[in-house]
C-alpha cells in the first residue's frame, strides 16, 4: 500500500511538506516509533470514538494513553472507542489500524493533545503499517487546522 490517496491530497492542497519513510512492518504507534528509533513522544497516533451524534478523533503521542473522564469534562459527550471494522469502513483507503493524524478530510472532528503540540517534528501512519510521515511542528499544527490542543492523555 501507501499514503492514504484521500490524505495525500489533502496534505498537497494545504500545501503541507512531508518526508515519507520507509520502515518494517509494524503493528502499532508505539511499535513504529520503536522501530524507526523516533521517540514515541514524537509519534502520533490517532484514536477514533463515537456516539449517537458523530465520531470524533483525538490525536495523542504514542506514549500516551487517553483519559476518558477528562475527555467527557471537555466534550459533555460519553464517547466510546470505534470497532476496528467500523474504523475500515471510515477509512477506506487506510489500512486497518493506520489512521492518519487529521480527521478534517474525512469529515471528522479531531482533537490534539497539547503533549504533541509542543514536539519540534512528528511522525505518524497515513494509510500504511510501513510508511511514516514527517512534518515539522508548524506543518503538523497546519494540517489539523482549528484543532485547539487540549489535556486529554497521560504517559504510560
Amino acid at each position: 500500500m501507501s499514503v492514504a490517496i484521500t490524505f495525500k491530497e489533502f496534505l498537497q492542497n494545504k500545501g503541507i511538506e512531508f518526508d515519507v519513510i520507509e520502515h518494517s512492518r509494524t503493528d502499532s504507534a508505539l511499535r513504529t516509533s520503536e522501530a524507526m528509533h523516533v521517540p514515541g513522544d514524537k509519534m502520533a497516533k490517532s484514536v477514533l470514538l463515537g456516539d449517537d451524534q458523530s465520531y470524533l478523533m483525538v490525536v495523542i503521542p504514542a506514549t500516551h494513553r487517553l483519559q476518558f473522564e477528562r475527555l467527557k469534562r471537555l466534550t459533555g459527550r460519553e464517547l466510546e472507542l470505534i470497532e476496528e471494522d467500523e474504523l475500515s469502513d471510515a477509512f477506506a483507503d487506510c489500512e486497518p489500524g493506520s489512521v492518519p493524524p487529521s480527521g478534517q478530510p474525512y469529515g471528522i472532528e479531531t482533537l490534539l493533545d497539547r503533549s504533541l503540540a509542543d514536539q519540534p517534528e512528528i511522525y505518524f501512519e497515513a494509510g500504511d503499517h510501513s510508511l511514516v510521515i514527517r512534518v515539522s511542528r508548524q506543518q503538523f499544527l497546519s494540517l489539523l487546522g482549528d484543532a485547539e490542543p487540549v489535556n486529554v492523555s497521560e504517559h504510560i
